[in-house]
Order: C-alpha cells, then structure tokens, then sequence
C-alpha cells in the first residue's frame, strides 16, 4: 500500500510519527548526532541520544530543536528526511503530505521554518495545527462541542494552555516552561546543594524516577553518580524526592502562572464548563507526581491526566489527517 500521508509530533524532546490505518509508528528522541570535520548526519533518534554527553570532539550529539521551535534549521531538515524515509520504507513513487503540529505560541518566521524544513526533506505538501488542538482531540476531547473545554500540554520545550469551544481557541497561552527545564533545574540544584555535577540524562531519570510537585508523606530515593565539584572525581551520592521539588518551584510556579493568567481571560459561560468538566493534562512532562493535584490545590479546578498523556498530540494529529475536511478550520496548509 502506498502511504501518503503522516502525522508529526516535532516535539523538543521526542518526535512521534502517525500513518493512517497504522497509527504511531516511531516514538523517538529528536537527537542528531553530528561530525564535525564534515557535517554528515552519524545517528538520529534513540541511537543519537545514547552518545550524549559521551562523544569524542569530533562529535556532536544535540537536539536541534528548542523550547518547541527550530533551533537548527539544517539538523532538523536532516531528522524530519530520516524519520519521513524511515515511516514510508525505502521505496517510493509519491512524495507524502505532511501533518505537523507546533506550539500554539509560535511565530510566523518560526511557522515558516517548520513549513520549508518539512518540504526540503521531502514532502509534497505540509499541513501546520496548532498543539493545544490536536492535544485536545488526541485526548478525547469533543471540540466541536459548545462547552468550554480546557487543556494544558506540557512538553519537553514548551507548556500549552488553552480553553476551546466550538473546534476553536478561545483563550490560551503558550509560554516556553516544559521537561527540559525541569532537567536543568535539578541539575543546577544537585550543584549546588552536593557539589556534584551531573548531566542531563541523569537529571532526566532523577524527575521520572523520584520526582514530585508536591512533598511525599514518605520520600522516595535515588543514587545518582557524577563528578565532585571540588575534587573532580567520581562520586556517589543519593537525592530524595523534596530535593526534586525544591528545585523545580521556580518551574511549576510558571506553570500554576500560565494556567491562571488563561482562567483570567476565560468568558464566565466557559469558565463555568471549565469548573464543570475540569481541566485535562497531556504531554510527557504531565505525567511528573502529583502535578495534576498541585494545579487543582492553586486555581480551585479539578485537573486530570489524559490518557497515554505522551501521545496526546500525535494521536490528534493522526485523528485530524484522517479527517482532513473537519478539521479545515484549525490548521493552515502550505504548498
């Protein structure tokens, strides 16, 4: 079967790739691992995440893109041909159409990047949505419903919050707070408090592992190893899970301002369904402990997690390009 059409999620920290009647069928780190003598492409994807903070000179292992957007343009043009090819196999007649979803606070030169960067890697034509639509609708959402519905995504790069009704955006914001600042915060806090260095993927596995937005009744624990701020060698240490909170309140409390400041500009009938119905969470950097209670205790609205609140977006991007007419009105195509 020929295959024309696919679904990016072009996320910070993970690219997911939806094809119609197949449904996800890559799930991996938007990582490209480079060499510098020549600036051929080594690895993309979970082998390219691997080398991280691991490469010899010659080689550099970054993520190309930033806070939700193209921070590289030439990498990212790159990684979009590698996972398109990898998605439709290596034979081909037609080039595909496109589906990728981008944060809703993104500017016109950044639209733009995205549009040309997916065309040079080889698509025949590029579709563009929105994330806090599709992360809605990948989460179940009815919204084309008249009630006000909220979502909040929060990402690798990036926290989307919007109120949506009637298949548009009423209100929302889009502020560039998600998991990789979470990351650097415990970094810069195991720094400071032990003296220890660490990198990111450490700092990763401590907020999946221990991580909290609220203190724990009973701490969780962790060893982590690193090197010693003052004697430079190895070091093993152990972190708790109030260490995690503490270094993230100046990141959740972007997160709590961000929800508020899109309450705020809520019309009353909306916000009254919002109160109803809730507000629903989506997006990897979700899933962190007792997030979910934290948002409810600051703004007095119940707050759930999605289902799979990972593939939110991806599956609303997959739901959206099987039903391209509907969907019409929340994206805008680019030829």
């Amino acid at each position: 079967m020929l295959v024309k059409k696919i679904g990016i999620d072009l996320g910070t920290t993970n690219v997911e790739v939806y094809v119609p009647k197949k449904g996800i069928i890559i799930n991996e780190p938007s990582v490209v691992a480079i060499s510098t003598t020549d600036k051929k492409v080594l690895a993309v994807g979970k082998e390219a995440k691997e080398m991280i903070g691991r490469t010899p000179e010659y080689i550099v292992a970054h993520r190309p893109l930033k806070d939700g957007v193209i921070a590289d343009y030439r990498t990212t043009e790159a990684m979009l041909r590698y996972f398109i090819n990898k998605s439709l196999g290596g034979f081909r007649l037609f080039k595909p159409e496109v589906m990728v979803a981008v944060p809703g606070g993104i500017t016109s030169t950044e639209r733009r990047a995205v549009i040309d960067a997916t065309l040079a890697s080889g698509a025949r034509s590029v579709y563009i949505i929105k994330e806090p639509i599709v992360a809605a609708i990948g989460s179940g959402i009815p919204i084309g419903s008249a009630y006000g519905h909220m979502i909040v995504e929060i990402g690798g790069g990036t926290i989307e919050c919007a109120v949506i009704s009637l298949g548009g955006v009423v209100a929302s914001s889009s502020v560039r707070i998600g998991g990789n600042k979470l990351d650097l915060a415990i970094m810069e806090h195991v720094r400071r408090k032990h003296g220890l260095a660490i990198g990111e993927r450490t700092a990763e596995e401590v907020k999946i592992q221990i991580g909290s937005a609220l203190y724990l009744p009973e701490k969780l624990k962790m060893e982590i190893k690193g090197r010693d701020m003052v004697s430079g060698l190895p070091k093993v240490i152990t972190v708790t899970s109030d260490d995690v909170t503490d270094a993230i309140q100046n990141e959740l409390e972007g997160i709590i301002q961000t929800v508020k400041e899109v309450l705020h500009v809520t019309p009353p009938e909306l916000s009254a369904d919002v109160m109803d119905k809730g507000m629903i969470l989506s997006g990897g950097s979700s899933q962190l402990r007792n997030l979910a209670e934290l948002l409810s205790q600051a703004t007095g609205v119940p707050a759930y997690v999605a289902d799979e609140p990972m593939f939110a977006v991806v599956k609303g991007v997959g739901i959206a390009l099987e039903n391209l007419e509907s969907y019409k009105r929340s994206f805008l195509a680019a030829r």
